[in-house]
């Protein structure tokens, strides 16, 4: 029975890519700003041959890694969450998810406005939490929702839980994202509630995401077409408006991700389990707290010593990233970066480095050999040969 457990962490790159440039992002290197943190700790993962990659040069490499691995470059125009894991599963997007720095225009917020029977606030760029701040108050006294985006393909709603509750701003949500489509179809609409009091505001964990749906078939789509599991865990679904998933779990959370592997992981299935870390990129890159990235990055580390113990002989655990966020530099969106791939298994090779690899879609198409699914029209070219002695894999 096989399955393969793919793991994203969320934002975790290791260095800029060739067009960083056009992105903003000279200089991002988001494992490397980590790594001279005094919360730095990851000797599984160089056990594994993180170090091992193309451009991780600043930490001695494993003489005898025990993984596979390869730098991952992204093809896609874009370096958001939803292009980044839609390549992963074998889209590229060829145009970037639009962007609104001067707030979104007035035929998109007159149709919210009219649909949802409020008013808005805002409606330009803004942090998260300093928008709960500036406008919190004004949105509680009177019931207009704060409407923001960031540097992000994002619609974002926040209103205070006892004003607006929770249901009812995801049917808000639903709302915006039936008229964000077409020319104005951002990657997502997302549900921020809040909960306190003036001035100490507070987001709650009750955030949704609304995705746009995949602009084509993904390897999710091909494994359940094939009456294989796909076990969601964390935002994936949302990621993919809920096609391809047979199976949802939503996390508040790193620790809570990382329980949910391990519980999957003594259960009976077979097809993928595809996971999202969060925390990186949500509670620390986009916060630009160093500090609180190197201790997620250690904290994942000292959990993969019982994922890799929980491993059946037939699995295939794979570790990558969907961009950066590099908590270093002085912005605090997502950075243009090259992302690892760590590749592991009973019968995957050790030490295999396949370098630079041109499409994070390789890693999808690699799923889909191993669990012998023909993939029609997905973007990518299978490393599963490379990796993998096949003598051993068919046994």
């Amino acid at each position: 029975m096989k399955r393969v457990f793919l793991i994203v962490l969320d934002s975790v790159g290791i260095g800029e890519m060739p067009d960083a440039s056009d992105y903003g992002d000279l200089g991002s290197n988001t494992v490397k700003a980590c790594f001279y943190n005094k919360n730095f700790s990851m000797p599984n993962m160089k056990k594994m041959g993180l170090f091992n990659i193309d451009g991780m040069d600043y930490e001695e490499s494993e003489k005898e890694p025990i993984a596979s691995f390869a730098r991952m470059k992204e093809v896609s125009k874009g370096k958001d969450t939803i292009i980044g894991h839609w390549e992963i599963a074998g889209i590229e997007s060829k145009k970037p998810l639009p962007t609104y720095p001067n707030g979104f225009p007035n035929e998109v917020i007159d149709k919210f406005k009219r649909r949802t029977e409020r008013d808005i606030l805002c409606n330009k760029p803004y942090s998260g939490t300093e928008v709960i701040k500036k406008y919190g108050k004004e949105s509680v006294e009177t019931g207009k929702l704060i409407v923001y985006t960031s540097a992000d393909s994002v619609f974002q709603v926040a209103a205070h839980e006892d004003v607006v509750p929770v249901e009812k701003l995801y049917e808000y949500c639903q709302i915006a994202r039936e008229i964000l489509q077409g020319d104005n179809g951002v990657g997502r609409v997302i549900a921020r509630p809040f909960i306190g009091e003036y001035p100490n505001y507070k987001r709650t964990t009750n955030r949704h995401d609304f995705a746009l749906a995949p602009s084509g078939k993904t390897i999710l789509d091909f494994i359940k077409e094939n009456e294989k599991d796909v076990i969601a865990v964390g935002k994936i679904s949302d990621i993919f408006a809920g096609r391809g998933v047979t199976e949802k779990i939503l996390t508040k959370g790193n620790k809570e991700g990382i329980d949910k592997i391990l519980d999957i992981m003594d259960r009976d299935f077979e097809g993928l389990c595809f996971v999202n870390l969060v925390d990186f990129d949500m509670l620390y890159g986009h916060r630009n707290n160093v500090d609180g990235y190197a201790e997620a990055l250690s904290f994942f580390d000292k959990s993969l010593e019982k994922i890799l113990k929980k491993l059946h002989k037939d699995d295939i655990l794979i570790i990558t990233a969907d961009h950066g966020c590099d908590p270093t530099t002085s912005s605090t969106d997502h950075s243009r970066e090259y992302t690892p791939m760590i590749i592991y298994g009973n019968n995957i090779k050790q030490g295999i480095n396949l370098h630079t690899r041109t499409g994070f879609y390789d890693i999808g198409a690699t799923v889909l050999d191993y669990l012998e699914i023909t993939g029609e029209n997905i973007s990518g070219k299978s490393f599963l040969k490379e990796v993998t002695n096949h003598s051993e894999e068919k046994t």
